[in-house]
């Protein structure tokens, strides 16, 4: 279990929400089964598109503060540097 910063999509280019976990493979897929109620589930926000691990939770927590303040576009870009596909990366973790 490692600290995770994480970037979920509704579809590329779509809706999106920015969270931290300990345990990334659990937490998405509470999102992909909808298990979890709220934004992501409203909104069907389900893609993980961008996820960086963290040394520990304090790092991760102010990583997905930042984020959370960034422009749009700047998210965008973001997941584009290494995600240019906005692949689902769930199935690679």
């Amino acid at each position: 279990m490692q600290p995770t910063t994480y970037i979920l999509a509704s579809k590329p280019n779509g809706t999106l929400y920015i969270g931290v976990t300990r345990d990334l493979k659990k937490r998405i897929y509470e999102h992909k089964g909808h298990l979890i109620d709220g934004f992501t589930k409203r909104y069907n926000v389900t893609q993980l598109v961008y996820f960086e691990t963290h040394a520990d939770m304090y790092h991760a927590i102010n990583r997905e503060k930042q984020l959370k303040n960034w422009r749009r576009q700047w998210k965008v870009n973001l997941i584009e540097k290494v995600n240019p596909q906005w692949d689902d990366l769930y199935y690679c973790i």
